[in-house]
Parts: structure tokens; C-alpha cells; sequence
């Protein structure tokens, strides 16, 4: 049996939902969904139960996240899904989509690491790609998005004047799971019939813009490097210059289930929040090490003094810069047709708050 053509329904958006389940068989009547994430520590008090969400009964699937973005693209499997940001921005101006999102971040990650080039190719400098062959996995993935944004906005760089070449990271046969409508003057070439990592090797391109480590890199090939070895100083310099602080996945929940039962948005977001919150108090715990990394609490303390007392913030306007560019820069890259805001992405219920 073939598997189904992603391109077709990958938006997991335009697939229908099932109706949502209420149970009253055991008491109070509640509601019963399905929740697929990675396993993080910051929602770990959810998943195992220790925080519940009122009124709702999970069912978590912890799972790899390429695992949980083909399921729910292919499929639709479930209720409450870890969706990537670029994807859901893409269709997020439907007013038809499947499923919306919740300001619930689990997966953020500053970028700047994410660049690898061939040593000796003369690509040292974010300008010096111009003119070059550059491989990605995918055009929509959101570590991309973000990685394109900062080349052209922060470093200057053109990005029709770079040949852009999509293939698997270090397996041939990846695909975009997005339609995208490109124009003639952006040079794409897909390549399925090979990998990034064997391309660099061969000197076909130039360097790379992934997420996931080349092979190369990770086997310590001397031909491969990052170009920005001190990637970290980078990234702080660029955090405090524009206040981005990346976001790759977005927690989605289907349309169906909101429209019905318009209470879950918040006490979801709730629950994430209330376990988020105990997590970064284990990580700050300096009587015990709750974390394998010595000075544990020392780096969350130092971290506190440059992001403020919420190390990972949820909620919309906290993390209004960073959704404010990202809409900017899916515009630039044609995976939406207008610049999209904050209001555009999540329910009105979650975009203010009541006070006492």
C-alpha cells in the first residue's frame, strides 16, 4: 500500500474532525480528548496527570515530533496536537481551518546553530551565500522561515539571490507537506533523489539550513562546519536587537471541539501554563539537582536576568515581537498573501485576560 500524497492534505487543517467526546458515566460529565506532544519537562505534570486541565480528561501520546506532524498531516489523528508554526500560519487566514491554535509554546529554539557549510567554499559570512546553492529540508518548516527571516532582515541577505535546493536532511525522498505557490524568480529546485548531507559532501551545495544536524557534522567530518561556530554569542546578540525569541511549535486544537465547547481554549492554556510554571521551579531549585547539568539553577538564575521571571512565556502579547515577525517573514516567503497578526492566530477568548 502507497503511502497518502502529503501535498494533497497535508494541512491536517482541511480534513474533517470528529465530534468531541463529554462522558458522564463517572460522575461529573467531562471531556475526553486526545493530546499528541513530545516529551518535554515543562509539560510532563500534564501528561502524567499531576496537572489536569477542568473539565477535560486527556489522553496523552508522547511521541516523536516527526512522528506526531506526519500522523495529524496524513491523518488527523488526534484532538490536541503539537503543530509547527510555519504550517499553521500558512493556513491560519482560512476561516474554514480544522483546527486553531492555543498561544501554548512548547518548542522554542534560537537558530543561529542551524547553519552548516562546506569548509573551503569560501561561505563565511551571511552575505557570502548569495550566489550559492543552498540545501533545506522543507521551505515551510518553521526553523527555516525563521533562519530566512533573520538572513535577509537582520544580515541583509537577498534571498532570490540564492539558489535554494530541498531535500531530506540525510535521507533522499523528503517532500514539502505544503503547497507552495512560489514565483518564477525564486530559484527552488527539490531533489528527491538525494540527501543535504550527500549533496554537501559532493560539493553540489554550499551549505545548509536544517533544524537536524547533517550526519556529516554530527560523525565530526572535517569538511563540514557551522558558520557561526560561537553560535550562542550570536543568538544573545540577536535576541537583544530584536526581541525574537523563536518559536517552532504551536499547540493546536480542533475547530469542532472549540465551536462546541468554547470553555476548553482557556482551561487548556491554564493547565499548560500551571505546568510550564512547575517545571522551571524544579529547574531553579539550587537544594537539589533536579536537572542533569551542573549549575543547573545558576544558568536558570542567569537566564531569568536576561528573559525576566518568566524564562517561557505563553500568551499572546508576552510574545507579540516574536509572532509579529514570524507573520512578517511567512509573508516574505509567500506561504501566506498578507501579513497576518496576533488577533488573525489565536481565539478572541485568549487574547485579553480578566482582572480583579
Amino acid at each position: 500500500m502507497s503511502p497518502p500524497d502529503l501535498t494533497e492534505n497535508a494541512d491536517a487543517m482541511t480534513i474533517a474532525s470528529r465530534p468531541p467526546h463529554l462522558d458522564a458515566a463517572a460522575g461529573p460529565a467531562r471531556l475526553h480528548l486526545t493530546l499528541a506532544i513530545s516529551e518535554y519537562d515543562h509539560v510532563r505534570d500534564l501528561v502524567d496527570g499531576t496537572v489536569q486541565a477542568a473539565g477535560i480528561v486527556l489522553t496523552p501520546l508522547t511521541l516523536p515530533i516527526e512522528e506526531i506532524h506526519y500522523r495529524f498531516a496524513a491523518h488527523a489523528e488526534f484532538d490536541i496536537v503539537e503543530e509547527s508554526l510555519a504550517k499553521y500560519v500558512s493556513v491560519a487566514a482560512d476561516p474554514d481551518r480544522a483546527v486553531v491554535a492555543l498561544p501554548v509554546f512548547p518548542s522554542r529554539v534560537f537558530r543561529h546553530s542551524a547553519i552548516y557549510v562546506r569548509r573551503g567554499s569560501g561561505v563565511s559570512d551571511p552575505r557570502d551565500l548569495e550566489g550559492r546553492r543552498v540545501g533545506i529540508p522543507e521551505w515551510a518548516q518553521t526553523a527555516g522561515v525563521y533562519l530566512r527571516g533573520m538572513l535577509a532582515e537582520y544580515y541583509g541577505v537577498a534571498l532570490e539571490k540564492v539558489d535554494w535546493v530541498q531535500a531530506g536532511v540525510n535521507q533522499p525522498g523528503r517532500v514539502e507537506k505544503a503547497r507552495l505557490s512560489l514565483p518564477s524568480e525564486l530559484n527552488y529546485e527539490p531533489r528527491p533523489d538525494s540527501s543535504l548531507n550527500d549533496l554537501l559532501s559532493a560539493g553540489e551545495i554550499d551549505a545548509i539550513l536544517t533544524a537536524r544536524p547533517p550526519a556529516a557534522f554530527l560523525a565530526g567530518e572535517p569538511w563540514v562546519e557551522r558558520m557561526f561556530p560561537d553560535y550562542r554569542a550570536e543568538e544573545e546578540a540577536y535576541f537583544d536587537a530584536t526581541g525574537i525569541f523563536p518559536i517552532m511549535h504551536v499547540m493546536a486544537v480542533r475547530r469542532s471541539i472549540l465551536d462546541t465547547f468554547p470553555w476548553a481554549a482557556r482551561n487548556l492554556v491554564t493547565a499548560f501554563e500551571a505546568a510550564k510554571d512547575a517545571a522551571v521551579e524544579r529547574l531553579r531549585d539550587i537544594t537539589a539537582s533536579r536537572v542533569p547539568l551542573p549549575w543547573g539553577a545558576a544558568a536558570a538564575e542567569a537566564m531569568t536576568q536576561r528573559f525576566g521571571t518568566d524564562l517561557w512565556p505563553y500568551g499572546a502579547e508576552p510574545n507579540r515581537p516574536t509572532l509579529d515577525a514570524f507573520c512578517r517573514f511567512a509573508h516574505d516567503q509567500f506561504l501566506t498573501d498578507r501579513v497576518l497578526t496576533v488577533e488573525d492566530l489565536f481565539p478572541a477568548e485568549l487574547l485579553s485576560e480578566y482582572r480583579v
